[in-house]
C-alpha cells in the first residue's frame, strides 16, 4: 500500500527503494511495469501515463525465473525473440551478453546445472537482451552468499556505467543502496510514503566493496539507517501504532 507518494527518476539515474519488509516496494514496481493500476493517482513514463505493460521497461525479480529446459544461449535468446530481433543478428548479440556477464564456455548449461551467482549473471543477460530504457529490480541480488552477492553487484554496476540506463532498484541492504545508487529513497512501515531522500554524492566508477570504507559513504548509511529506525520507532509506539493498525486495513 502507498500513501500520498510521489517519485520522480530521471533518464539514466540509479535510484534505490529502501524500507521495511510489506510497506510496498514491489507494489511500487509493479505499477511502474503495469501489472496492477493504481485506485488513486497515475505513474508516467517519458510523460505518458502507465496503461498497460510498457514495451521499454524491464522487470528483474529476486529469483532469476529462468526456464530450466533452455539453455543459457537459449534463456537469453527468448528476449531477442520477444524483442523481435532478427534471426541472424541473434547469434552474435547472445555471445555478446554471455561475454558481457563472464559466463563464457557456459551457453549450453541448462540452469539447474549452474550457482545462484551464474544464474543471475543469466537473468541478467537476459533483461540486456531485452534492451529496456528502464530497469526495475526487485531485490535480484537477495538470494545470494555475501561474497557472491558482491561479485554480482559489482559485474552489474560496470555493465550499468557502461550503458547508462535508468534503473529503479529495490533492496534491504542499505550498503547495497548506497554502493549503486546515484539517490537512495527511504520508505515509511505501510502505507508506504517517503520519509528520505538521500542524494549518494560518491564518485564513478566506483568499487562495490571497497567504496563501503569511504568516510561519505558510511556517514550516508548512518543517517539512512537512523531514517529507517526512528520512524519505525514512531510506527509502532503505542499512541500511533493502533490508528495506523486501523488505517492500513
Amino acid at each position: 500500500m502507498l500513501d500520498r507518494f510521489n517519485l520522480t527518476v530521471y533518464d539514466g539515474e540509479f535510484v534505490s527503494i529502501v524500507g521495511p519488509s510489506g510497506c510496498g516496494k514491489s507494489t511500487l514496481l509493479r505499477l511502474v511495469n503495469g501489472l496492477i493500476r493504481p485506485d488513486a493517482g497515475e505513474v508516467f513514463l517519458d510523460g505518458r501515463p502507465v496503461t498497460g505493460v510498457p514495451d521499454n521497461v524491464g522487470l528483474v525479480f529476486q529469483n532469476d525465473a529462468l526456464l530450466p529446459w533452455y539453455s543459457v544461449y537459449d534463456n537469453i535468446r527468448l528476449a531477442l525473440v520477444m524483442r523481435g530481433v532478427p534471426k541472424e543478428n541473434q547469434p552474435r548479440r547472445i555471445h555478446e551478453l554471455i561475454a558481457m556477464v563472464g559466463l563464457e564456455g557456459f551457453a549450453d548449461q541448462l540452469p539447474g546445472t549452474l550457482s545462484g551467482g551464474m544464474r543471475k549473471r543469466v537473468a541478467l543477460a537476459r533483461a540486456l537482451a531485452y534492451d529496456p530504457d528502464v530497469f526495475l529490480m526487485d531485490e535480484p541480488f537477495g538470494p545470494l552468499d555475501a561474497q557472491t552477492r558482491i561479485s554480482v553487484g559489482q559485474e552489474f554496476l560496470r555493465i550499468w556505467q557502461s550503458l547508462g540506463k535508468s534503473v529503479l532498484f529495490v533492496t534491504h541492504d542499505i550498503e547495497e543502496a548506497v554502493a549503486l545508487s546515484d539517490r537512495v529513497v527511504v520508505l515509511s512501515p505501510r502505507p508506504a510514503r517517503v520519509i528520505g531522500d538521500f542524494s549518494v554524492d560518491l564518485p564513478r566508477p566506483r568499487d562495490f566493496y571497497e567504496i563501503r570504507f569511504e568516510p561519505e559513504f558510511q556517514r550516508l548509511h548512518r543517517e539512512i539507517y537512523q531514517c529507517l529506525i526512528q520512524e519505525a520507532k514512531a510506527a509502532f509506539s503505542p499512541a500511533r501504532g493502533v490508528a495506523e493498525g486501523v488505517h492500513a486495513q
